[in-house]
């Protein structure tokens, strides 16, 4: 039996159909599964994942390599004794305290980037300033106050500023807190190897209360923790 141009094409095409099909039968496309974020501000992020809200905006942060920021290349200090130390909420937090008092507990957070990480003093400072509004409308920057002091041969930025705290965690799809009459002081020491970063907040009368405690936790820094 002979067959017509017209059928050998379509038998060939039918063949061609066939044979892809068996080639690629029991193979499955390889997918890409998207990063999961934490359902809440308290759970962990990835290992080397900045802590949401913690860095300037835009600011990308590498992994902190192993070993910095311990042995000799680390800070240590005394806490407060009536200071409660907590589980710190992200991998970018090397200590974390809650701070009582009767306007309100406050927390005070200390930030280690790594080497390379986290910005300078004063960018720090100016940051921390713009979280806070003020009622007349003005810049926190103008009513920020720094100083520099030297600890154990430490040098370390203080700062402070007050007013309308804006805190939460947007990016985690938590609305953003507005806080009136808070208060912080912060401290930015220069360890062994890196910048570390030291900020309490909270009600202004309990962060006023605890203005000693921190300046003393501040006081009893010392190289190679």
């Amino acid at each position: 039996m002979s067959l017509s141009k017209n059928s050998w094409t379509g038998a060939l095409c039918t063949l061609l159909i066939l044979t892809f099909v068996v080639a690629c039968g029991g193979q499955q496309q390889p997918t890409e599964e998207a990063p999961t974020l934490p359902d809440s501000a308290g759970g962990e992020l990835p290992a080397g994942h900045p802590a949401v809200g913690e860095t300037p905006s835009g600011m990308t942060v590498a992994p902190v390599p192993p070993g910095s920021g311990t042995g000799t290349s680390g800070l240590g200090w005394t806490a407060p004794g009536d200071w409660t130390a907590e589980t710190p909420s992200s991998n970018m937090r090397r200590a974390q305290y809650r701070v009582p008092g009767e306007a309100g507990d406050a927390e005070c957070v200390v930030f280690y980037f790594g080497p390379g990480e986290g910005g300078d003093a004063m960018a720090n400072a100016l940051r921390w300033a713009d979280q806070f509004t003020q009622p007349d409308g003005r810049s926190s920057r103008e009513l920020l106050q720094t100083s520099e002091i030297d600890v154990n041969g430490i040098s370390v930025m203080m700062s402070e500023v007050t007013g309308t705290y804006s805190g939460g965690m947007p990016m985690m799809g938590q609305p953003a807190q507005v806080l009136p009459h808070h208060m912080l002081l912060g401290a930015v020491a220069a360890g062994p190897d890196a910048n570390w970063f030291f900020k309490l907040t909270g009600p202004e009368a309990t962060v006023e209360a605890n203005r000693e405690a921190f300046a003393g936790l501040i006081q009893s820094l010392k190289p190679g923790a």
